[in-house]
This record gives C-alpha cells, structure tokens and sequence, in this order.
C-alpha cells in the first residue's frame, strides 16, 4: 500500500522502469529521489530505464528534488534509451523541481536539457554529469530562465566553453559554480565572476586556464571559500602569488585549496599559500613532484595569531614522492599540526612508516591517517576500507 515516506534515496545494480514506476506507486507523497546505480555491464531490455520510467515520475505532483546517476565507477556506461522526450514531458509534469542531478544521460541534448532550466521556476541546484551532447546552447537565453539558481555543476562535459559560463552572468544569486573536467574552460569566461558576489565555492579541475585566471579572482569581490584547480597543468608558482599576494578578498575568505597534479607548483606556491592564505584549513597538494620538506616546514610553521596553532585540518601529500619519512613524521611528533584531523599519506615514502603513525594516532585520537589514495576525509571509498586512527 502507498506509504507517506516523502525522502528516498537508494544505490542500486541497475536503475529500470519497473523500480521508478513501483517507487512512483508505492510513495505518491515523495519529495526527494536519489537513485544511483553502479553496473558492471551494459543493461539489456526489459532491465534499463527508458522514457517510460522518467515519465512515470509526473505524477509526484510533490517532487522538489530528483537525481538520477549511473555511475562509472564499475564501467564506463551511460542511460542510452532517454531521450529529449523525457526531459520535456518532466519538465511539463514537474515543474515544482527546486534540485536535479543527471549523470551519464548521453543521448539528451540541448534541447531537453534547457526544458528543465526554462520550465522549472523555482530551480536552485542544477546537476549534470558525463554527458556528452549537452553545449554552451542549453544556456543561451538564460536572463529571467532559473535566475533563482544557486548551484550549478557541470562535470566532464566536454562540449561546455566559457561562452556557456558568460550566459550564465544573470544568475546572481549563484553560489557554487563547478565545472570540473569541461576542458575547454578558458580565461575568458573568468571576467562574468564579478557578477557572482555571493559565489563561494568554485572548481576549474582540469580547464585550460592559466595564471592570468587566478589574477582576475584575485581581482575580484566574490566570497570564494573553496578553490580547486586540479589538473590545471597551465598555472604555475606565478599564479598562486597573483592568487594571493594582491590584497584581494580571495585571500581573506579561502579555507580549501586544491593544486593537485600541477606541474607547475613547486614549494615556492606552498610557501605562499602557508605565509599569504591564514584562513585556509584544507590543502590537497597530491601528485605534486616538486613539492619537497621545505613546504611541510612552512606548512608546520603557518599559525593562527589567536591561539599560535596550525590552523590546518585537512592536508593530502598522496603520491609527492620528495617528501621524506623523517621530516613528516617528525613534524607529527613535535607541536606541530595540532588541529590537524586528516592526512593522506599514501604513495610517500612516509607511507612505510606506518608503526609510527600507529604511534601518532594513539597519542593524537582526533587524527585520521588514510594510505589508500582517497579524496580528503574518505568521502570515496569509505566501504571498501579502514582508515588508521580517528
């Protein structure tokens, strides 16, 4: 019998019509649907969601907020029998939408895709995912379209340019802009973030940008507390001293930094970050090949002027292979990094020494040590494995 459950959220082999139309009937009243499968093969007919499914989803006249992922974190597969179709028929039947998600829908394009921005009024969070027909058209037009957004995330969406990120300059009240993986971001589209003064979350991973980007943040007034870069092979020691070292709000309001896998961050950028950015509490630094023992000294040296502590909580050295055992290690033992509550330490020569990092986290019950590669706090991947400590 139908039930008043109104939040579901489920992670599943395979996402098909049968599952969406028998959650649709049994929760009439349901508010928020998460649904996220993780399939280690290509689903055959009948078992795969199509049109049907997504259209069965109209008649929760309730629904405010809907993501549907396929994952590929076992295989590279995506949900080829949706179409445009779908998109407008939800778009029609659900236009109380405040937050969606899709990934991996690779056959909507630009047209079902602005259905949802246009139709959806009251549309605060906007998620896309691997899929590779969506384009800067799905933007075109946007003044008075979604200006209620917040969030908007476009992840690995090849066909996305920075004429997609200049449409989207009416949307003042955006406060988390995520274009992780769009490779053909460029400096261009940095100049609308002067429009965004509430923006304080931003992820360029992997876009084709360069240090001149990082003097236009640095230029700007928007709030941004969380900063990723990953991948930006293009950005070197130079634009974390634009970044940071020109009195702009950036370097007041930073808590999270991401350089990894940046070739060009060499201890230089480090020493800025730690003497320049007082309020940051998390720094991913992993693949960095020329970050040596001089930037955990100044790391270990950066303190709060309230208590004279390390103001740093989080930290990620995985795989900076000039970092050594004995300086980590050391710095751990010493009173150095008291706040600290997680580091990354695998693929370093530190990872060897793990009898004394058992050791350390005896002493320190707050800190938890990951050798495993995960992203900063273990978000990914935490069912496979133990962290040391914590």
């Amino acid at each position: 019998p139908p039930t008043e459950l109104q939040h579901l959220s489920l992670v599943l082999d395979i996402i098909s019509d049968e599952l969406v139309i028998c959650i649709v009937n049994a929760l009439p009243l349901i508010v928020e649907l998460n649904l996220e499968d993780r399939t280690y093969k290509e689903p055959l007919m009948p078992h795969d969601l199509t049109n049907n499914g997504i259209q069965s989803l109209g008649s929760c006249r309730r629904l405010t907020a809907l993501s549907i992922v396929r994952s590929r974190q076992n295989y590279p597969v995506c949900f080829k029998r949706i179409n445009d179709l779908a998109m407008f028929l939800l778009s029609e039947n659900c236009r109380g939408l405040e937050s969606v998600t899709f990934g991996g829908f690779s056959t909507v394009t630009d047209a079902g895709f602005s259905a949802i921005l246009h139709s959806c009024r009251n549309l605060k969070r906007f998620e896309i995912r691997n899929a590779s027909l969506l384009s800067d058209l799905t933007f075109h037009s946007m003044a008075g379209a979604a200006d209620t957004l917040v969030e908007m995330k476009m992840f690995s969406c090849n066909l996305i340019t920075s004429e997609a990120v200049l449409q989207l300059a009416s949307c003042t009240r955006l406060e988390v802009l995520d274009l992780c993986g769009c490779r053909s971001i460029a400096d261009t589209c940095l100049s609308c973030l002067t429009f965004f003064n509430k923006l304080a979350t931003l992820n360029l991973s992997g876009a084709d940008v360069t240090d001149n980007c990082l003097a236009v943040l640095c230029g700007g007034h928007s709030p941004i507390a969380r900063l990723r870069l990953r991948g930006c092979r293009r950005i070197t020691d130079k634009g974390i001293s634009l970044l940071l070292l020109g009195g702009g709000t950036i370097s007041k309001t930073l808590a999270s930094l991401d350089v990894g896998y940046m070739p060009g961050i060499s201890d230089e950028a480090i020493y800025t970050i730690a003497s320049s950015a007082r309020a940051v509490t998390e720094l991913c630094m992993r693949y960095c090949f020329f970050v040596t023992d001089a930037s955990l000294k100044a790391l270990a040296l950066k303190r709060r002027p309230l208590d004279g502590t390390s103001p740093l909580k989080r930290l990620d050295v995985f795989h900076c292979p000039r970092l050594s055992a004995i300086e980590l290690v050391g710095f751990l033992r010493k009173p150095s990094f008291l706040n600290l509550r997680w580091l990354g330490v695998g693929l370093t020569a530190a990872a060897s020494r793990k009898d004394d990092f058992a050791q350390i986290c005896k002493e320190r019950a707050w800190l938890t040590l990951c050798f495993d590669g995960c992203e900063i706090g273990c978000h990914d991947g935490w069912q496979f494995h133990r962290p040391h400590g914590g």
